[in-house]
Order: C-alpha cells, then structure tokens, then sequence
C-alpha cells in the first residue's frame, strides 16, 4: 500500500508541476484516474476469478476424499 501510495503520489505531483496548459494538466489527471481504477477493477475481476476455480478445486477435492473414505477394498460385492 505505502508503494501505491507513492506511486500514485509522484504521478500526481508530476502532473501538478509540468509545465503546461491547465486543460492537458486536467487531461492527464482524469487519465492516471481512470488508469488507477481500471487496475483495480481488473484486479478484483482477478481475485474472483481465482476465488471460483480455487473453490471448485476444493469441492472436487472433497468429492475425492468422500470416495476414497467409502471405497473399501477388502469389500466383498454380491449379488
């Protein structure tokens, strides 16, 4: 978090302090804005992501354990 901090901080001075038209100063800023957002929607969209297959590895897992906990082999099948 304290990289981001002073990441996101020194783009902002940056910005403040270039020598240009207040216009293209504002432009840039809404675009570092919108950079800093989208990164973080696309993070989330990530983090989801590795949430749903992790929880369906474990749900197979589970799956797989409750087999093998049944299966008997010395069990002898009739009919």
């Amino acid at each position: 978090m304290i990289s981001f901090g002073a990441a996101l901080g020194s783009v902002a001075l940056g910005v403040i302090f270039l020598p240009i038209d207040p216009w293209l100063r504002a432009f840039l800023a809404v675009s570092v804005l919108y950079t800093v957002t989208t990164a973080f929607g696309l993070a989330k969209c990530l983090r989801d992501r590795q949430e749903i297959v992790s929880m369906a590895s474990r749900v197979d897992q589970a799956r797989l354990d409750k087999l093998i906990s049944e299966h008997d082999p010395y069990k002898v099948d009739t009919l």
